[in-house]
């Protein structure tokens, strides 16, 4: 049985916490909480709470350390733990530059422990499917994508850290993040890339990019926005192969082939759990943290989210934003 310490109880601690209760193997037993809000959630849950990831460690039985705090902390809370000799689960992203990405991954190997990092649009149906598309090559070469992820701005943290290009790399590491991961991951590392952005005059971050990445006979466009609006969140893909379009319109996977009606396929989730934030139930947080948890009873790394195409992925979010 693995025994997991959560670090920060807010949104997306609350999220691995539910979704801890479905896995077989693992059991979450402390929590680092530095806020009023996570001491209450973590006496709902049970849970007994620690000031720091020292004094959990050392009074508890703990395996693997699970990170869920704001972005900017977690390069001290990875540290903290692998120096601990804990396996560490963090949240993306990982960090805000490609060096301190680097040396938490570093720590990782030259202590033999495993470091995974949660992003969780890799473990969805409708990404394991144009996956598969593009590995079997059973409708030809991709040849052209369009990937969009818009929301209206996250109200919930307009004076928080979530706003501070220090802490958090607004748009590209918030948002931009989930798609530029997905898209490594299947179609490798672009070629090259440009972009454009805008935003308003008092923002000192841009509210919306079109990015444009090219690969080797492959081109895929990119739209991400935090609109200052009350615009509904909406994430989307659609990828031309050389015998058929795959489209995800954000409920349903679609194939569209020449002289074939279009097939919706339908991709039932396995476990879906309740969230308890501004997210409907979902299994890809159950699927996400049991990959991890597989991993790390068998002593290897994911396969799923590399080191590489993490550094990858934060490496490229750092030049987007140094071009602001």
């Amino acid at each position: 049985m693995l025994k997991i310490g959560i670090v920060g109880l807010g949104g997306m601690g609350t999220v691995h916490y539910k979704n801890y209760q479905y896995i077989n193997g693992c059991e979450v037993v402390a929590a680092v909480c530095n806020s009023e809000k996570s001491q209450e959630r973590a006496e709902e849950f049970g849970l007994t709470t620690y000031n720091d990831i020292e004094s959990m460690v050392f009074n508890e039985d703990i395996d693997v350390v699970d990170i869920c705090t704001p972005t900017y902390l977690h390069k001290k809370y990875v540290i903290d733990a692998l120096n601990l000799g804990k396996h560490v689960i963090v949240e993306k992203p990982i960090a805000l530059c490609k060096e301190d990405a680097e040396e938490m991954f570093d720590l990782a190997e030259g202590k033999g422990l495993l470091l995974f990092v949660g992003h969780v649009v890799q473990f969805t149906k409708e990404t394991e499917f144009l996956r598969e598309a593009v590995r079997s090559g059973k409708y030809g070469k991709p040849l052209d994508g369009y990937f969009k992820r818009l929301a209206g701005l996250p109200q919930w943290s307009k004076s928080g850290w979530l706003f501070d290009k220090e802490k958090s790399g607004v748009l590209p590491f918030d948002l931009h993040v989930h798609d530029l991961d997905l898209i490594i991951s299947i179609f490798g590392v672009p070629n090259n890339y440009n972009y454009t952005s805008c935003g308003r005059e008092e923002a000192d971050y841009s509210d919306a990019y079109r990015i444009n990445y090219t690969f080797d006979n492959l081109n895929i466009t990119v739209e991400a926005a935090w609109y200052n609006a009350n615009y509904p969140f909406t994430a989307s893909w659609r990828v031309c192969f050389e015998r058929a379009v795959i489209e995800y319109d954000g409920k349903n996977v679609i194939v569209y082939q020449p002289n074939q009606l279009p097939y919706y396929y339908d991709l039932p989730e396995d476990v879906v759990v309740s969230t308890g934030i501004n997210l409907p139930p979902t299994s890809m947080f159950y699927n996400e943290l049991s990959h991890f948890i597989s991993c790390i009873k068998e002593g290897i790394s994911s396969d799923r989210v590399s080191r590489e195409q993490v550094i990858t992925g934060v490496e490229i979010m750092e030049d987007i934003l140094r071009g602001e």
